[in-house]
């Protein structure tokens, strides 16, 4: 088979060449055979048509591979570039007929991959010249490990997706979980809290004819955020609210409050008559503004008001009553809140936020005053205590058997619509913070002790003489007996101290003191008035040489006229002590009556010797030159005794005395009993207290329609029996 001959190649002139044997053979080869038939291998043996398709491959210098990219693609595949073959070897000829080697580069779709590189491309230019010396072999540099695209892929997805599931999470939380809070502190700005008072109960009389109550009102109060003027503002409403312009205006002073936010709430004026309140917003002043409120209305003015007391602005009791109860009286107030816009649009915003709480008004009290009664024995008091200037009086109306106190005045009063126009002084409830010596008056308690015990009987008389001598102090009658027999009727007629110590001095220390404490001296009467003085029985570790004789006369004894009353109602009662009663019951907001805790009770006599004690004590009215017969009662039978002290204020005697005068009415089945006080400066206090004894006790029984005594039971005294 002959020999296929080497198709010519072009260099790169494009001129044709042809192999080296073709070349050697048209040289003048004469055989020609066997280097004609030379062929030209590759490296691994076969000739280039063989390893081919019969189709010429590309030398080196013919080109590049067909894929110029597969060095990139395969950095990116994580393998190594394949360095750019040149095909080319630079051969040393061996002649003439040398035979040149050429390896062409083997096409790219069917290079192996392990294929060595190619050694990098040189730049033209003439080779360095190598050393003679073999130069050693270095180990090839490792190229840098570049990072895996796919992994750094499916790490940016993981971090894209975190981030967008905490943005979700933190929208769910925000959009369901925390939007109450979040609404909530936007809301809390534009929130408007306005205060409903609840209604102030009332305080009635016995017959519910009111002596304290509450009607509606209005409060003015100013928003220093949106006052513009407060110099005008204060001067268009100071005759309006009849308060100074210079205290409006300090009031409408810019305030920060506690927790740092500008106050936008300041009261300037409580209880403002409706009528005031229109006027007020008829000038629409920016920053004022109205809204409902109560005022504390006193309908009879100085009528019990030193029993009923007063309230503040903020209807807060400060005196009496009105302080004790002040809890049941107040009720809860109520609250309105909602969301209002700012500036010129502060109004409700409709469908917003409102919520009301409703105010609980307060409980009403019914007292067992008298309001007829009250004021008729005021206006007694006060006439005969005008006759002495600078002079305290007190008078006390009990109802014999129930404790109910039906009228207790105090002079000097004050207007209790109008508080802050009096003193402090005018203020005070005589009847219970008026501690005094009671002087004579507390003789019905040792005769009564005297009796219970035994030491005496109704008919006891024994010679009296002009004095008595006591430790260092001598103790005489203001009329003298000159050693005379007396009978107890005339002793107390005349009001003996020298009969009443020998008295005292047959029934002991002891049994009198315990015999003070059963008539409720030296303890509150619980009455239920603030600041009820406890008076005080002397110990009998501090009694003296002369205790025993001042003790049983009313001196050397502290006590209230409420406490001596009480003292007598338990004689007039048949010997039972009840305990003072001012409130009869509380009513509830919608009516519920609740009758208030019954008096405490005890027994301090027997009936028997209470009646004979009454029987003593009407002597001092009846007999012609006893000491109370000014206080004597038209067409009734009067029981009651004369007595002279002193002022006790912290435990000091007060310059002048204390005339009282303490009865009951109608003496054979008494009804009231009455307790007048009376301390005087300058003396003379006996020509007060029993006339005007006199006169609200004709008052009392005409006013409850007491029948006049029968004159054929009344007693007939006899002062000296011998």
């Amino acid at each position: 088979m002959p020999p296929r001959q080497e198709e010519p190649r072009r260099d790169a002139t494009g001129s044709r060449r042809g192999s080296s044997r073709a070349s050697g053979a048209r040289s003048g080869d004469p055989g020609g055979g066997g280097i004609s038939d030379a062929r030209a291998y590759t490296p691994r043996g076969r000739s280039i048509r063989e390893a081919g398709t019969g189709q010429q491959r590309r030398t080196p210098r013919g080109g590049r591979s067909g894929d110029p990219f597969r060095p990139a693609l395969q950095v990116l595949d994580g393998g190594r570039a394949e360095p750019a073959r040149t095909g080319r070897r630079d051969a040393a000829p061996t002649g003439r007929g040398g035979v040149i080697r050429t390896v062409p580069t083997r096409p790219a779709y069917d290079e192996p991959d392990d294929e060595p590189p190619a050694p990098p491309r040189r730049r033209p230019g003439p080779r360095p010249a190598r050393s003679a010396a073999r130069r050693p072999t270095r180990k090839p540099r490792r190229p840098p490990k570049l990072a895996d695209p796919r992994r750094r892929l499916r790490l940016a997805t993981v971090l894209t997706l975190a981030i967008f599931a905490t943005i979700g999470v933190r929208l769910v939380v925000l959009q369901a979980v925390d939007v109450p809070e979040w609404a909530g502190a936007g809301r809390s700005d534009r929130l408007v809290r306005v205060d409903l008072p609840a209604p102030r109960g009332a305080i009635y009389d016995r017959w519910d004819a009111p002596l304290a109550n509450s009607v509606e009102a209005r409060y003015v109060f100013a928003d220093p955020t949106r006052v513009q003027d407060r110099e005008a503002t204060a001067r268009a409403l100071s005759p309006l609210l009849g308060i100074a312009a210079s205290k409006l205006s300090d009031r409408m002073r810019p305030r920060t409050r506690e927790n740092g936010v500008p106050s936008e709430f300041e009261y300037l004026a409580r209880g403002v008559p409706i009528e005031t309140a229109r006027q007020v917003m008829a000038l629409e002043l920016d920053g004022i503004n109205v809204h409902r409120d109560e005022r504390r209305e006193v309908p009879n003015g100085d009528l019990a008001a030193n029993l009923i007391g007063f309230t503040s602005p903020d209807m807060v009791g400060l005196e009496g009553l009105e302080a004790r109860y002040d809890d049941l009286l107040s009720g809860v107030d109520g609250r309105r809140v909602y969301e209002a816009g700012r500036g010129n649009l502060a109004a409700p915003i409709p469908g917003g936020f409102s919520q009301t709480t409703e105010a609980e008004p307060g409980s009403s009290l019914q007292l067992a005053i008298d309001a007829d009664l009250q004021f008729r024995t005021q206006r007694i008091l006060a006439e005969q205590m005008a006759k002495t200037q600078g002079s305290t009086g007190a008078a006390v109306i009990l109802e014999v058997g129930t404790g109910e106190v039906l009228a207790q005045a105090s002079y000097p009063g004050y207007d209790a619509a109008n508080p802050e126009e009096s003193e402090p002084v005018e203020r005070d409830d005589a009847a219970t913070s008026f501690v005094v010596d009671p002087g004579s008056v507390h003789k019905a308690i040792t005769f009564g002790a005297a009796l219970e015990e035994g030491v005496i009987s109704p008919e006891t008389t024994f010679p009296v003489p002009n004095a008595v001598r006591k430790g260092d102090t001598w103790f005489a009658d203001t009329h003298p007996a000159g050693g005379r027999t007396m009978s107890l009727a005339g002793m107390m007629a005349h009001s003996s101290n020298v009969g009443t110590i020998a008295v005292a001095d047959k029934l002991g220390r002891d049994k009198l003191i315990e015999y003070q404490r059963r008539f409720g001296l030296g303890q509150p009467t619980g009455v239920g008035m603030p600041g009820e003085a406890a008076g005080r029985i002397l110990p009998a570790q501090e009694w003296s040489g002369s205790s025993y004789g001042s003790v049983p006369i009313g001196h050397s004894v502290d006590a209230t006229p409420l406490q001596m009353a009480a003292a007598y109602a338990a004689i007039a009662n048949d010997g039972v002590y009840v305990q003072p009663r001012l409130v009869r019951q509380t009513i509830a907001p919608d009516g519920t009556r609740t009758p208030t805790e019954a008096p405490k009770t005890h027994r301090v006599l027997s009936p028997e010797n209470a009646a004979a004690l009454r029987t003593m004590l009407e002597a001092v009215t009846t007999v012609p030159d006893a000491t109370g017969v000014q206080a004597a009662v038209t067409g009734y039978r009067v029981a009651g005794k004369t007595g002279t002290g002193w002022r006790l204020v912290d435990g000091r005697k007060q310059p002048g005395e204390v005339a009282s005068f303490i009865g009951m009415a109608p003496a054979e089945k008494p009804r009231y009993v009455i307790a007048v006080f009376a301390h005087t400066p300058s003396g003379g206090g006996g020509q007060i207290t029993a006339p005007a004894f006199r006169d609200m006790m004709r008052f009392t029984l005409q006013h409850y329609r007491v029948p006049p005594s029968s004159g054929a039971d009344a007693p007939n005294f006899v002062v000296y029996p011998r």
